[in-house]
């Protein structure tokens, strides 16, 4: 691809922001200025407006690029055909001999010897909500060992926040070029055009395929200006196109259903861009936790990246949680998440290291669910260590997962509950918890 030599930020390739509204242009004099659709465009090029709001939303939350691509997005398709994914789901896909009431954890989802791209790689382990009315979610993981070759992918239904594990990937959109790793995460906003190429593989990751509002960072309230995730570490990409002929194929996502349309060129051909509408990067390494420094655990929320609202205040449609390396310093307290049961729906997954909750089990690359109002909390060993360890400051280190949480039940899909590497006996990890009531006040 064609790329901008130009950036503004420290970061060759990358421009710095969350939800800015940028400009860049890979040939000198693309971009119009002081208008958005001029009489004629510089090249030859086409003006284009990709929204990814209503064109009424509130100007806080109004998002929209300006494209100047050599052929607009009419010829980038033609008549439709209709194919089947079989692996990846949408909601509403509730089945009626799955039981998605329970607490569930899984291994790995194996490496395969099977040739897998970004489309035929993803296997969905839950949703929720309603694709057709655009709430809820999916969570998918992915295995990936082929790169896409004149094959290009975009979703009508969502935008997809990717999570890698193991691996590294190039998403090749329409607005630029991201590179991505495991401790990075990225989003690809619903509608963009995109190919996916395997850089270092084979690759392994997580997908939470959001159907709702679009995500966005959590109000600080009293915490005020500074940490949790800052606006500056997140890298939306300079310019870059194709202009290539070749037969290519193109799949989109429509409403819980798969299609594919046949071109003769790239269709990655946006030579220079204005918006606020665009892909985005982030490294999980600049998230600055906050938490107690005296007693007490806080609640989960406190770790949120991301969150993507629902029409209630206060409750998202998804969060996007992210426990990593930090100090645990909380004096006279039980350190780990105590036991709870809520009205969020949370898919756990491990990046790396060992969860402070689930010293055993959750292993990296794994995931685990516990649906709404579901009890859940330490297994034994966890509660023991921490009910009678030496309360001096502990860095929680060489660790990363996070969470994917919803308002909605999350439904197991076919795949998570027969084919994906399912622990059976994880619900016994609590098994062995003690009563020790004995009816006296003393604490032991």
């Amino acid at each position: 691809m064609i790329q901008s030599g130009l950036t503004t930020g420290t970061v060759p390739g990358y421009m710095p922001g969350f939800g800015n509204d940028f400009e860049t242009e890979a040939l000198p004099g693309a971009l119009p200025q002081g208008q958005n659709s001029p009489q004629k465009c510089a090249y030859g090029l086409y003006a284009e407006q990709l929204s990814g709001t209503a064109f009424t939303a509130p100007r806080g939350q109004n998002e929209r690029t300006w494209c100047y691509r050599i052929r607009p997005s009419v010829k980038h398709v033609t008549r439709f055909s209709k194919i089947e994914v079989p692996l990846w789901k949408s909601a509403p896909c509730v089945l009626p001999d799955v039981i998605s009431l329970g607490q569930y954890r899984w291994d790995p989802v194996p490496h395969t010897e099977e040739s897998l791209t970004w489309i035929t790689g993803m296997r969905t382990m839950t949703t929720a909500g309603d694709v057709n009315t655009q709430v809820g979610m999916a969570s998918h993981v992915y295995l990936v060992n082929t790169s896409m070759q004149d094959e290009y992918f975009y979703s009508a239904d969502s935008e997809l926040l990717v999570v890698p594990q193991e691996g590294r990937l190039r998403f090749a959109t329409e607005l630029g070029v991201i590179d991505l790793e495991p401790k990075e995460i990225a989003i690809l906003p619903r509608g963009l055009v995109y190919r996916v190429e395997v850089l270092e593989g084979p690759a392994r990751g997580f997908v939470c395929e959001n159907y709702g509002q679009k995500f966005d960072l959590p109000s600080r309230g009293p915490i005020g200006a500074n940490c949790m995730a800052n606006p500056r570490d997140f890298k939306t990409p300079v310019a870059a196109f194709e202009d290539r002929e070749a037969r290519s194929r193109v799949v989109i996502k429509w409403c819980g259903q798969f299609h594919e349309t046949f071109i003769n060129h790239s269709p990655l051909d946006v030579v220079a861009w204005h918006g606020n509408y665009a892909p985005v990067k982030y490294d999980l390494r600049t998230y600055s936790p906050v938490g107690a420094i005296l007693f007490d655990h806080p609640d989960p929320s406190i770790f949120t990246v991301l969150t993507a609202p629902s029409g209630v205040e206060g409750t998202a449609n998804i969060d996007f949680v992210l426990f990593r390396e930090r100090w645990m310093v909380a004096e006279h307290s039980f350190r780990p998440p105590w036991y709870h049961k809520n009205i969020m729906s949370e898919m756990m997954g491990n990046i790396y290291g060992i969860y402070d909750a689930k010293p055993q089990g959750f292993v990296p690359g794994g995931m685990s669910l516990h649906n709404m109002m579901l009890p859940h909390g330490p297994d034994r060993d966890a509660f023991e260590g921490a009910s009678n360890g030496e309360l001096k400051p502990e860095k929680l280190d060489e660790t990363m997962s996070f969470m994917f949480e919803t308002r909605f039940p999350q439904h197991l899909t076919e795949f998570a509950a027969t084919q994906a590497p399912l622990q059976d006996d994880y619900i016994d990890c609590w098994d062995s918890l003690e009563k020790k009531f004995d009816g006296t006040p003393s604490v032991k």
